[in-house]
C-alpha cells in the first residue's frame, strides 16, 4: 500500500479533493432549501441524478466482473449507512445548533483511530497521534468548544452519526477492494438513492423542483457532492486507509466556513483560520510521516 510516495501523496490529494466536494454541501442545501425544497426532496434528486451520472460515465474500456456480493454490500453501505449518518446528523439540528454538531461529528477521526487500533488493523503511533489531536484543536478552535448546556438527544444523536462514519470508512475501505472506484461509487450512490426515495416517499415529499436555480444546485450537489466526492474517496482511502484519510478530512469545515463567506455573506473569524492553519498542520505531519515510512521500508 506504500510502494513509493507519488501514490500517497496522490492519495492524500484526493482525500483533500473528497473533504473540500463534501464541504460544500452544506452551502449548496441551505441555498436549495432557502427556495423551498424540502431537504428530502433534495437529497433524492442528488443522489438519483448522481447515479444517472455515474452509469453514463463509468465504463471501463475493458469488461469489469464484479462479484454480486460486493455489489449488494456497496448497496447497503450506501443505502443504509451512508443515508443513515446523513439522517442522524441533520435530525440532531433539531435540538443542538450547527457548531456543537461541527464539534461533537467530527470526533470521528479520533473514533476511526481508537477502533483500528483495537481491531490491530493500524498501529496508533506518535506521530498519528500528534496528527490526530492537531486536526481535533483546530476543529475544536474553528466552531468553538460547545460551553453552554446542550440537549442530550442532540449530543447523542451527533455522537452517534459520528461513531457510525467510524465504523463506516473501513467497512468502505473492505468492501470497495477489487472493485474499479468508480464502479464502487455508483453502486455506493445507488443504495443512498433507494433509501432517499423511498424516505421521501414515506413522507410525501417525492415532487420534480420547477425552479431553474433549485435545479443548478442540486446538479452541483450531484456532481460535486456526489459524483466526484465519493469518487475521490474511495480512491484515496484504498491507498491510505481510514486512519489517515479521516484525519485529512478534517479540513473539510474550514472549507465549508470559508465558502459560506463567499456564497453566504456569512462572517469569518480569526479562529476559522487559527483552526484551518492546524488543520493543515495535521495534514503536513501525516504526509510527512508517510514519506519518512515509504522511504525506510
Amino acid at each position: 500500500m506504500e510502494s513509493s510516495g507519488a501514490p500517497i501523496g496522490g492519495a492524500t490529494a484526493l482525500i483533500v479533493i473528497s473533504a473540500l466536494s463534501f464541504g460544500s454541501i452544506s452551502v449548496l442545501t441551505v441555498l436549495t432549501t432557502d427556495a423551498g425544497i424540502p431537504l428530502l426532496t433534495i437529497m433524492v434528486w442528488r443522489y438519483v441524478l448522481g447515479a444517472f451520472l455515474l452509469g453514463a460515465t463509468a465504463r471501463p474500456r475493458k469488461p469489469v466482473s464484479t462479484p454480486k456480493r460486493r455489489v449488494i454490500q456497496l448497496l447497503l453501505i450506501g443505502g443504509f449507512g451512508q443515508a443513515l449518518i446523513t439522517y442522524l446528523s441533520l435530525y440532531s439540528l433539531r435540538y443542538i445548533p450547527v457548531g456543537p454538531l461541527a464539534f461533537l461529528f467530527y470526533t470521528y477521526p479520533a473514533w476511526v483511530a481508537i477502533i483500528a487500533a483495537l481491531r490491530g488493523t493500524e498501529r496508533l503511533t506518535t506521530v498519528r497521534v500528534a496528527a490526530l489531536m492537531l486536526a481535533l484543536i483546530g476543529v475544536t478552535v474553528m466552531v468553538g468548544m460547545p460551553m453552554e448546556k446542550l440537549n442530550p438527544i442532540g449530543v447523542g444523536l451527533a455522537l452517534v452519526s459520528a461513531v457510525l462514519y467510524s465504523i463506516y470508512l473501513p467497512a468502505l475501505e473492505h468492501v470497495q477492494e477489487g472493485v474499479p472506484a468508480m464502479f464502487a461509487t455508483f453502486w455506493l450512490i445507488v443504495g443512498a438513492a433507494v433509501s432517499f426515495v423511498l424516505a421521501a416517499l414515506f413522507a410525501g415529499e417525492l415532487f420534480i423542483p420547477q425552479a431553474a436555480s433549485a435545479w443548478a444546485n442540486i446538479f452541483l450537489l450531484a456532481v460535486v457532492s456526489t459524483v466526484i466526492a465519493f469518487s475521490s474517496l474511495i480512491k484515496g482511502l484504498s491507498v491510505l486507509g481510514p486512519v489517515r484519510t479521516a484525519i485529512i478530512a478534517t479540513v473539510e469545515p474550514f472549507f465549508t466556513a470559508i465558502l459560506g463567506v463567499i456564497v453566504l455573506s456569512n462572517q469569518v473569524s480569526a479562529a476559522t483560520f487559527a483552526g484551518g492553519i492546524l488543520i493543515a498542520a495535521a495534514i503536513l505531519v501525516i504526509e510527512w510521516s508517510s514519506t519518512r515510512i515509504t522511504a525506510t521500508a
